[in-house]
This record gives structure tokens, C-alpha cells and sequence, in this order.
């Protein structure tokens, strides 16, 4: 048994910063932080644009801010939620400056504030086109100047640790349902540890890898979420999936696929159908501004028409010196490819992006369970509504660390170490044999994902994945109950459990909304 003040699942901008706020404060304590790959592996270190935070107060306001991100929310945003995070941000965005991120300037020394769709000014303050990196590079930095905190990389959180495994009957009541740690596989090793922790944070990302084409990495497959359902958490808003616009196609394609930030867009490229036309003024006044739900529909809608595989993104007509300025990584890519932006076309593709619902948090990160926090994409607070806009997910990460933080130490002393917890259970287990069972279920949720429950989504489509699912349940359920505990069959455990949650949650919508669309509903 290993004992700690604090875990942290998730080596993300949400995991990292409460981790580094907890040990700061409280620097006798110990801080454990578990990541399932090596420790820089996260979504944060993929995203490409940015952070929304209103900086330039001649142009930008508070309000326009929150209208933005009302309006992308469809009206399903909690206001109260959207204020503190807005007004919040710019204190939270200083820490990470004093962190060592390093923000791009203009030529002036002033930031340069980049736009995206759904913005209604320049606001995002990005490190080229690879901003997720610098800050997981700077917050890696910190962390190894903190003492009290110990990484366990290749460590993989299977399940937290409730009443439920002392034997412990709540019966219907999941009010008074403690966390008492977790148990986390050593990948290394090969052996299961209790983890026992006073407050447990769950901070491990989203679930792209549910859908065939996705800009998430491997990691994504729900483990957040998967977790929290089975511990009796509750859940909400799982049916509001965001698809990005514009990630790379390829053949093969990629996991995950290579994005095309939203920043292209906003820096001036425009959509194109295979035979050259632009199309997003039939959707939108906006055009390739208008915000990701919008896009990715207009975009799915023209190639259900036309029979094609994708559209393109045109930058020829941009500023090639400014552009490769803004996005060398993204230059560098195509390249790589043979695309010379100068003279040809960008082909994308929608891809799975980000999921805004998940574990339901209140204003300072507590969940429904006691002790056990959680923070940034597994979560649901209320900030992104039906849609996200764009470049607020690692505001919100920053945020409500930050208050989760604030809570967690206010009560730490509180809080006594579950001792009585018992080890991981073998018996009856053996060694699968028959891994074909675990890579064909994940690859069989992925394209039941993206054939029936997609960007557009119908009545009957979703009644047959829940069916195709349950049967994958019920399989993978045999196996885990008979094997020897696995990375890869308890990823698709979580993979199966998210995806049949959105396909739940998505029968019970009866209104389409932002990133949601029934098309029985139109």
C-alpha cells in the first residue's frame, strides 16, 4: 500500500497545475501524480492554439468574452460558470507566465493575439502553432523543481477505490460515496499498487480514441469518465461531442490525425469542395468563422453530398513569410506530405476533438463523490454549454485547478488515510490468450462511433450502436472478470463505457444544439 495527501491522475495543464499549487502550499505534504504513458503524453501537448484570455482591454472586454462563449454554447452554458472562468483567466494565465511559458510577442513586445472561429477579437495568446507543448515543457520544468511531488510515469489508474470495494452496501444512495485512492497498474512491473489518498484529482484527458478519426492521442480513451461512472459518479452532457473541422487527411490516416489549427482559419484560409468552390457562405455569415459545430456540419454535409472523402483548406493567397512565422509546424507537415501551401490545397477531414460534458463538477472541481476532484477534459462544469469555443478548454483547465486547489487544502486536515483498504484481487484470473478479442472490440466501438454516432446522428442509427455496444459490454465484461489485469482491456472497458454513455445521453436530447444534431429532430 502506498499512502499519499494527494493523487493526481492526469499529467495534463490541469493535473500538472493542481499538483504544483498543492505541493507549493503545502510543502511537507506528498503529492503522487500517476500517468498512463510518459510523463509529457497528454491532450494538452497537442493543442495547437492556444488560450483564450481577454488581455488587450482597447479592444477586448470581459463581456464580449463571455457573449462569445454563450453564443458557441448554443444556450446551454451556465453563465455563472462562464463569468468566473473569463474574469478569472488573466491572474490564472499570469501564474503560467511566472511558470515559464513563453507566450509570442509582435514586433513591438506586445503579445500577439491570435483569432479563432466563434472569437469576436484577437485574443488567444498561442507559442507558434504548438502551444501545448511549451506549456506541458514549462510545467514538466517546475514539477522537477518540486521536491514533494513524484511522478509515476507508466502507470495506469484502473478503477478509484470506494465503499464498494470494502464490501461496503450504500444500496441506492451514492450521496455518501467516499474516494479512498485508486488502483494503479505498473505497466513496468506488471503488478497492481493501492494507492491511498486523502484527495484523489482526476484530471486524465478525454475520449477521442472512441471514434476512428480523432485528433486526440492514443491515451484518450475515457478512462476519466469510465472511472467516475463505475464509482457511482454522475455524468452529464456526454452527448455533445466536438468534431475539429480540419485535421489532416491522410492514407492511411493517422492516430491522431495531424491538426490543422483554428487559427489557419482565423489567420485567413478558406474551405474549398473538391471542384474548387468555397461553400461556408451557404452555412454561416460568418464563413469559416463561424464556430467548430458549425463548420464540421457544413463540412460533413458536403461531402455526404458529393460522394468525397474531403475538402480542402486554401492558404495560397496568405502571406507565405507571416505563415510560416505563425504555423512552422504545421508547414513543416505538409511539406513532409508534398503539400506546398504557396500552390496547392490543404485536404482535411473532420476528426473527434473534444467532448464537453463528462464528470460533473461544481464552481470549485468537487464531484458528486467525496474527496475526489476533477478537472479539465473528463469533466463537465457548465463553461462550454452545447459547443466549445475555441481555445477556452486550457483556460478552464487553469481556472479550476486553481479553485479545486483552493478547496482541496481548506479541508486536507480533515481528512484521515483509509488504512483498512484491501489489495487488487487475482483470483480466479489467468493470462489472456486471445488479445484479438481486445484490438477487434476497440476497432468495432470506433466505427460503430463514427458510422452511427457522428456529427450528424438519427434515432435509429443510435438505437442500433447502443445495440452492437451492449454486445461488446457484455464480452469485454466476461474477459476482464477471467483475465489478469491489462492496459488494453481496461482502455477498451472505458472506451466501451463513454461511448455507451453518449449514445445514452444522445437518445434522451430531444432538441438539436451546438455540437449535438438529431437529424429526426430538423
Amino acid at each position: 500500500m502506498i499512502k499519499t495527501d494527494y493523487l493526481v491522475i492526469g499529467s495534463g495543464i490541469a493535473g500538472l497545475t493542481y499538483a504544483l499549487r498543492v505541493a507549493h502550499h503545502h510543502k511537507n505534504s506528498n503529492v503522487i501524480i500517476v500517468t498512463k504513458d510518459d510523463k509529457s503524453e497528454s491532450n494538452t501537448k497537442y493543442a495547437q492554439g492556444g488560450i483564450a484570455t481577454v488581455h488587450d482591454l482597447n479592444i477586448d472586454s470581459f463581456e464580449q468574452h463571455i457573449q462569445d462563449t454563450i453564443i458557441a454554447g448554443d444556450g446551454l452554458c451556465d453563465e455563472e460558470v462562464v463569468r468566473m472562468v473569463v474574469e478569472e483567466g488573466p491572474d490564472r494565465l499570469q501564474e503560467l507566465i511566472d511558470w515559464g511559458v513563453q507566450f509570442d510577442e509582435n514586433n513591438i513586445g506586445d503579445f500577439d493575439l491570435g483569432k479563432e472561429g466563434g472569437h469576436s477579437q484577437n485574443r488567444i495568446l498561442h507559442h507558434k502553432d504548438i502551444t501545448g507543448y511549451e506549456i506541458e515543457r514549462a510545467l514538466l520544468v517546475m514539477i522537477s523543481k518540486t521536491p514533494n511531488i513524484e511522478i509515476f510515469e507508466e502507470h495506469y489508474a484502473i478503477d478509484f477505490i470506494t465503499e464498494h470495494h470494502l464490501k461496503q452496501d450504500l444500496s441506492e444512495d451514492t450521496s455518501g460515496i467516499t474516494c479512498f485512492g485508486a488502483y494503479v497498474l505498473d505497466k513496468k512491473a506488471n503488478e497492481v499498487k493501492t494507492i491511498v489518498s486523502k484527495i484523489t484529482m482526476v484530471a486524465s484527458g478525454g475520449s477521442g480514441q472512441a471514434y476512428t478519426t480523432t485528433t486526440n492521442p492514443l491515451i484518450a480513451t475515457g478512462d476519466g469518465i469510465g472511472m467516475a461512472y463505475r464509482a457511482k459518479a454522475e455524468i452529464e452532457d456526454v452527448e455533445f461531442v466536438q468534431f475539429h473541422p480540419t485535421a489532416l487527411y491522410q492514407v492511411p490516416q493517422e492516430s491522431p490525425a495531424f491538426l490543422i489549427s483554428e487559427a489557419v482559419r482565423g489567420f485567413g484560409a478558406r474551405l474549398r469542395t473538391s471542384k474548387g468552390e468555397f461553400f461556408m457562405k451557404k452555412y454561416d455569415d460568418r464563413e469559416e468563422l463561424a464556430s467548430r459545430d458549425i463548420v464540421a456540419r457544413a463540412i460533413d454535409t458536403e461531402l455526404k453530398a458529393s460522394g468525397d472523402d474531403y475538402v480542402f483548406l486554401d492558404c495560397t493567397h496568405l502571406n507565405y513569410k507571416k505563415f510560416k512565422k505563425h504555423f512552422p509546424n504545421i508547414l513543416d507537415k505538409c511539406k513532409s506530405l508534398g503539400i506546398d501551401v504557396r500552390k496547392k490545397w490543404i485536404p482535411v477531414v473532420t476528426a473527434a476533438h473534444y467532448i464537453c460534458g463528462g464528470i460533473k463538477v461544481d464552481l470549485h472541481g468537487r464531484t458528486s463523490i467525496h474527496n475526489l476532484f476533477a478537472c479539465g477534459e473528463c469533466t463537465s462544469t457548465g463553461l462550454h454549454g452545447a459547443n466549445r469555443l475555441a481555445s477556452n478548454s486550457l483556460l478552464e483547465a487553469l481556472v479550476y485547478s486553481q479553485r479545486s486547489y483552493v478547496k482541496s487544502i481548506a479541508k486536507l486536515q480533515d481528512i484521515n488515510l483509509n488504512e483498512s483498504v484491501p489489495d487488487w484481487d487475482t483470483a480466479n484470473t489467468s493470462q489472456n490468450k486471445e488479445n484479438i478479442l481486445i484490438t477487434h472490440g476497440r476497432s468495432a466501438v470506433q466505427k460503430i462511433m463514427s458510422d452511427y454516432v457522428g456529427i450528424v446522428r438519427s434515432n435509429r442509427r443510435l438505437k442500433s450502436a447502443e445495440k452492437r455496444l451492449s454486445f461488446i459490454y457484455e464480452e469485454t465484461e466476461e474477459l476482464y472478470k477471467e483475465s489478469i489485469i491489462s492496459v488494453e482491456l481496461c482502455e477498451l472497458r472505458n472506451l466501451i463505457t463513454t461511448a455507451y454513455l453518449i449514445c445514452e445521453f444522445s437518445m434522451k436530447r430531444k432538441e438539436n444544439r451546438g455540437g449535438f444534431f438529431n437529424k429526426d429532430f430538423v
